[in-house]
């Protein structure tokens, strides 16, 4: 006979406690604990091996040839899996909802389907008739690929055994239930046993699993956080609501680099690549203003120019406003406390915001550099010479510290038709710089403001 069980789990971090809490002791979150309803059966689990007795083998025995990797023919998508979709991968696609998950992964069935691969798209928010709406408004020429709407895991798996699929899509985690488990669908239990599932298919059939998760207020994926352990890849899909451009960001990857990223625009037919994300970013930019500074930040392997903007004005108000987009806010309050003690300038009565143009975050340390000489342009209301980027880390004592890949960052720029670079004093020995550009070496941030900021 079935036992029942009521347990409290958190929605959050999946801490469980046999009584209901107002604050989760695993995460300190406030009313995420959530009643959920357990049976003790007989049900047996099966491992990777699908229930088929194996040894253990020595290691120099196991094969190393790699399997083939399949291109989705999407280039941005190339670049954040590795290479190319790694047969029996398991990869986890989070993002804000309405940010074009949903749009990639259709996209992206299309095109493998086009190239020969048996996809199955199960999806348990829409219809099959819905679904086939949405691929003709994006103009997708309809391949022989699978459709199936449900949420039942045994059923979705009945179906992958018949219909034997080379990529499988899950969209999306939250919405599928695993008939054994009584809490609801979305609950902690279920997405864990669920995920523990596919990964058993994907891993035992070699089929290429796309899983699409939904993401909490805070920005992380929804669920507990064994479920980013468990899959091969974590991508998520970042951008404003308002702006055009989405970035696919891998923040865990087992076949690749997690430094990688790719950039999309949203457009009428779904979202296109953007071959040249420098270029898109700089279109925009105003010359002769006070407070733009061009940075090269690297992304991964690929060096990218954006526009980095500040304002500072004086406030009525005791304490400043210090407001930062696309950059550390603790990164920006750092460099601005630098400028104050090593510059003399007062800012403590000054409102400070800095922004990165685009919707692009930079989180390296060589931007230091071009948000000081952005604030320092603000501040003094003197334009920056439109014709420069700037590079560099800034240390406490106000000196210009190296940065990792500086050649890579100078050809963007000469690419992009800079006349000067500025960079730290450090990187100028070795440098192999094109002849048609002025490199720089500055060693402290006052030698910087002179140099870039016109007077």
């Amino acid at each position: 006979m079935s036992k029942y069980k009521t347990k409290y789990a958190c929605q959050e971090c999946g801490y469980e406690s046999p009584k209901w809490m107002g604050k989760c002791p695993g995460c300190s979150s406030w009313n995420t604990l959530v009643e959920e309803v357990t049976v003790k059966t007989a049900h047996r689990h099966e491992g990777m091996s699908g229930g088929q007795r194996q040894s253990a083998i020595p290691l120099t025995q196991v094969a190393s040839e790699e399997d083939p990797r399949m291109d989705t023919t999407i280039g941005e998508l190339n670049r954040v899996l590795g290479g190319g979709l790694v047969p029996g991968s398991l990869i986890l696609v989070g993002g804000d909802p309405g940010i074009g998950k949903s749009t990639l992964l259709l996209q992206t069935s299309f095109a493998l389907a086009h190239q020969g691969a048996k996809v199955l798209y199960v999806s348990g928010e829409e219809s099959a008739k819905q679904i086939k709406i949405r691929a003709d408004r994006l103009h997708l020429q309809t391949p022989p690929m699978f459709v199936l709407a449900e949420n039942d895991l045994d059923l979705i798996e009945q179906h992958i055994n018949q219909v034997d699929p080379d990529v499988l899509i899950i969209d999306s985690i939250q919405t599928v239930f695993h008939p054994t488990i009584q809490s609801a669908a979305g609950s902690v239990a279920q997405v864990r046993e669920a995920t523990a599932q596919l990964m058993r298919i994907a891993k035992g059939k070699g089929i290429g699993t796309f899983i699409v998760g939904h993401v909490t207020k805070e920005g992380s994926i929804a669920g507990p956080r064994m479920l980013e352990h468990m899959v091969d890849a974590v991508l998520y899909f970042e951008g404003e609501r308002h702006n055009t451009f989405r970035i696919l960001r891998a923040v865990k990857n087992r076949f690749g680099s997690t430094n990688e990223i790719g950039i999309f625009e949203m457009k009428d037919r779904g979202l296109e690549e953007v071959a040249n994300p420098s270029e898109i970013f700089l279109a925009e930019r105003p010359f002769g203003v006070a407070g733009s500074t061009v940075v090269a930040s690297m992304e991964g392997t690929r060096p990218v120019l954006v526009e980095l903007q500040a304002l500072v004005a004086p406030t009525s108000f005791v304490t400043p406003r210090r407001t930062a987009t696309g950059v550390d806010h603790q990164r920006v309050a750092m460099i601005m406390a630098v400028l104050e003690k090593r510059m003399g300038m007062m800012l403590q009565n000054q409102d400070a915001y800095v922004n990165v143009a685009g919707g692009v975050r930079l989180d390296e340390p060589a931007v230091d550099l071009a948000i000081a000489v952005s604030i320092a342009s603000s501040f003094r209301d003197h334009a920056t010479n439109p014709h420069d980027v700037v590079i560099g880390e800034i240390g406490l004592t106000g000196e210009v510290r190296g940065v990792s890949r500086i050649e890579q960052r100078v050809r963007e720029a000469h690419k992009l038709g800079f006349k000067r670079v500025i960079i730290p004093e450090k990187n100028i020995r070795g440098l192999d710089a094109p002849a048609d550009i002025q490199v720089i070496g500055v060693s402290n941030i006052a030698d910087a403001l002179n140099e870039v900021i016109r007077r």
